[in-house]
């Protein structure tokens, strides 16, 4: 009997045939401390903008919040400009020592134009909805009186109303007409 030689172990192989630590097999895949760096790096990479994101929606928030309360506080600015010269016109009226009844007339009539003028300008639009159909939306019937013709219709306007920028300020107040005998 001739004794056969043991076969030959490769020395980077192990008994159990996986490569050992720093074999040529295992520099060809990433190691898990490599891809653990690559994921903590993309992690606070994802973290740092996220930070930066939100820093970023915070300052859009207050920036939004200073707009609105300057909005608020200065909201009635235009519509104040716009009143100044009723108010110079009434303090001139008034500042005639020797005024006729024509005169302080023609006056509150200017007066009242400027006035108009500045509603306008600023969006105010009166209701005065003589024989329109009531809306309670727009209107406020103060009572009703049996008319000829069709009923739920403004017949007297008593005081007129106002609406800023298509939103009632004050309804007009009305007296509706109802169909006779109801």
């Amino acid at each position: 009997m001739q004794d056969t030689p043991p076969p030959a172990v490769n020395p980077e192989e192990t008994p159990s045939g996986c490569a050992e630590p720093g074999s040529a097999a295992q520099e060809t895949l990433p190691g898990l401390e490599e891809l653990l760096r690559a994921a903590e790096l993309k992690a606070a990479e994802h973290h740092d903008a996220w930070l930066r994101a939100k820093a970023e929606t915070e300052n859009l928030r207050r920036r939004a919040q200073e707009d609105i309360a300057k909005a608020h506080k200065y909201a009635a600015e235009k519509f104040a400009a716009e009143m100044l010269p009723v108010k110079d016109s009434l303090e001139a009226a008034l500042a005639v020592d020797n005024a006729t009844i024509d005169n302080l007339k023609s006056g509150v009539e200017l007066t009242l134009k400027q006035l108009v003028a500045a509603f306008e300008k600023s969006g105010m639009a009166e209701l005065n909805p003589v024989n329109e159909k009531f809306d309670p939306n727009w209107h406020q019937a103060i009572s009703t009186v049996e008319a000829e013709g069709e009923a739920n219709r403004v017949i007297q306007v008593l005081q007129k109303g106002y609406a800023l920028n298509e939103r009632v300020i004050r309804p007009a107040l009305v007296i509706v007409s109802k169909a006779r005998g109801s």
